[in-house]
């Protein structure tokens, strides 16, 4: 026994216990009765006492079941199946209340029952497939367990937000590393090839230094495709310099422009991002780095679906990230629908990726706040916002406005970004609630149509769109692009791209 599969199953375990126990206090009047929506309320009572007392039995059942010996025909296999059917059921249960309330409203109880019901049915899986019985599983069989225990945590992160201050988060992350660590033990690869999480070549002897060491263990393996299917000609540039100290960028800020164009212009630094793991040692632009963090590409992502998402037939869907590389970054001649991870934060959801990147220094200053619009300055942010944008070539974002200053820092590939000033929000033709959503930061005009770039329609009022003054830009790998509070922009992916961005305000 690893001490990794030690450590997890004491996890599992405890996990077990504890959620027992929470549910044995909620049953018995230990909490509020109130369902309360603020994080930090752990009572599981609002979800109602059969709910409650269904998950309390299956942590008890899981427990009982794990001090069992294991043995061919004495039921154990059975006992797990209906565990694991009820557990679903909760889960269920409780995702089906997540439509009953509006996403800030909905009670935490039901994203707590959710997670534990997830956790608990991670435990179960694990338990069953770590053990003697799993023992006797078949390869096939054991690739769809790793595959169920995987999407299962991902699922509560991605759709309860890993709700829980005691477990949450914090449990499904330890979780995932731990079980990084029992299969790098046991050597399972769904493909034969390197275990999940290690690398592809050996160590090579010899180097001095730790981090060239680490970049040569990727250096020959395959980089995404650079090509380009189109290519924007760039006829307004916006204003270029090399990465500058944090006082120069707060005096570029804050410096006194004219009246008629209040605050800051947008600005593209050089070499910002050039010591981040994702640019050297953690390579980004490889795919098989990126699928030795994903679990070999079992993690569970959110992808948009479609060019653009205020086109028609645009969707969304959950899908493993092996998958998303597969069918829409490297598609097949005839391929498929265009896919973008887009503003998720992948980074908060896969920590190992966090790690290979840096919060540029810039996010410290401190910038000014909406130049026309006063009432558009949001509170204070306690840290960045991170967000991460990853997408074959024709990803589109429409032309739109953010809520805070935004560093658009370009990891690999290249973009198109077009700008217009903030005192031009008159002509920019802004959507207004559609489907009871609030549209209000997005233009109806569609840069890449007004252009001839995309098929479409066109009008008179696309004329008077092309005579509104613009900047332009185009990313390299390498490149932040400064975009100050207010102004909108309409983004382009030229190549296989992969972009982070940073809010802050």
């Amino acid at each position: 026994m690893t001490d990794s599969h030690s450590k997890l199953e004491t996890a599992c375990l405890s996990a077990a216990k504890e959620i027992h126990g929470e549910c044995s206090s909620a049953t018995s009047g230990g909490a509020s009765s109130t369902p309360n929506s603020q994080p930090g309320n752990e009572s599981l009572q609002g979800c109602g006492e059969p709910l409650v007392r269904l998950l309390g039995r299956q942590a008890s059942q899981l427990l009982t079941l794990s001090s069992e010996p294991s043995a061919e025909g004495n039921g154990k296999d059975e006992k797990t199946a209906l565990i694991l059917k009820r557990l679903e059921d909760i889960i269920t249960a409780s995702y089906a209340r997540f439509y009953a309330y509006l996403f800030g409203e909905l009670p935490v109880c039901w994203r707590l029952m959710y997670t534990n019901a997830s956790i608990l049915k991670f435990a179960v899986l694990y338990l069953s497939y770590s053990g003697e019985t799993g023992l006797r599983k078949g390869a096939e069989e054991m690739e769809s367990g790793l595959d169920e225990m995987v999407k299962t945590l991902d699922l509560a992160l991605i759709l309860a937000g890993g709700a829980g201050e005691r477990r949450g988060r914090r449990w499904i992350d330890e979780a995932f590393a731990l079980l990084e660590g029992v299969l790098q033990a046991r050597k399972l690869s769904p493909d034969g090839e390197h275990v999940i999480g290690d690398r592809p070549h050996k160590r090579r002897k010899g180097m001095s230094n730790d981090e060239e060491r680490e970049a040569k263990l990727w250096e020959d393996l395959p980089s995404f495709s650079p090509h380009e299917p189109f290519t924007p000609p760039i006829k307004h540039p916006v204003q270029r310099a090399q990465a500058i100290s944090l006082e120069a960028f707060q005096a570029y800020m804050t410096r006194k422009t004219n009246p008629v164009n209040p605050g800051p212009s947008p600005l593209v630094l050089s070499g910002v991002p050039t010591s981040w793991p994702a640019r050297t040692t953690h390579p980004w632009s490889k795919p098989a780095y990126l699928l030795s963090r994903t679990f070999s590409g079992r993690r569970l992502v959110p992808v948009e679906v479609g060019r653009s998402y205020v086109d028609e037939g645009w969707g969304q869907k959950i899908m493993p990230f092996g998958d998303f590389l597969r069918s829409h970054i490297d598609p097949a001649p005839g391929g498929t629908k265009t896919a973008y991870l887009a503003q998720h934060p992948l980074l908060t959801q896969l920590p190992a990726f966090r790690a290979d990147i840096l919060i540029p220094d810039y996010c410290y200053s401190a910038p000014p706040g909406h130049p026309t619009d006063p009432a558009q300055d949001q509170p204070e942010l306690d840290s960045p916002r991170l967000n991460v944008w990853f997408g074959p070539p024709g990803t589109i974002t429409p032309l739109h406005t953010d809520p805070y200053h935004n560093l658009l820092v370009q990891v690999v590939g290249r973009k198109y970004v077009r700008l217009y000033a903030p005192w031009e929000t008159g002509r920019m033709r802004a959507r207004g609630r559609e489907g009871g959503v609030e549209m209000g930061n997005t233009s109806e005009v569609d840069v890449g149509v007004v252009e001839g770039w995309d098929k479409g329609g066109g009008g008179e009022e696309e004329g008077e769109f092309r005579e509104v003054p613009f900047l332009e830009c185009i990313l390299e790998p390498g490149d932040t692009l400064y975009i100050p509070i207010g102004w909108w922009h309409y983004v382009r992916g030229l190549s296989v791209s992969f972009s982070v961005s940073f809010w802050w305000n």
